[in-house]
């Protein structure tokens, strides 16, 4: 009994191990895509005269920096 009690709890520690990696995967995703939507948002009013170079660049920099810390799997969705 002793035998089963310790596998059923390995694959309860692995199912919560595999949902927190998911969970930070979907996170990172959705917080790279709202980078993104700032980085158009920046890019948009520079353009349109009421944003800045600056700013834009601030945004672009923000997400160059999550992309090698989470990778570009945003990107693609």
């Amino acid at each position: 009994m002793a035998g089963f009690l310790d596998r059923a709890k390995e694959q309860a520690q692995r199912g919560l191990t595999q949902g927190k990696q998911k969970l930070d995967e979907v996170q990172a995703q959705r917080a790279g895509a709202d980078l993104l939507k700032r980085l158009g948002a920046a890019y948009y009013a520079e353009r349109r005269g009421s944003g800045s170079p600056d700013a834009t660049q601030q945004a672009l920099q923000a997400l160059e920096s999550h992309i090698a810390e989470h990778g570009d799997g945003f990107l693609r969705s």
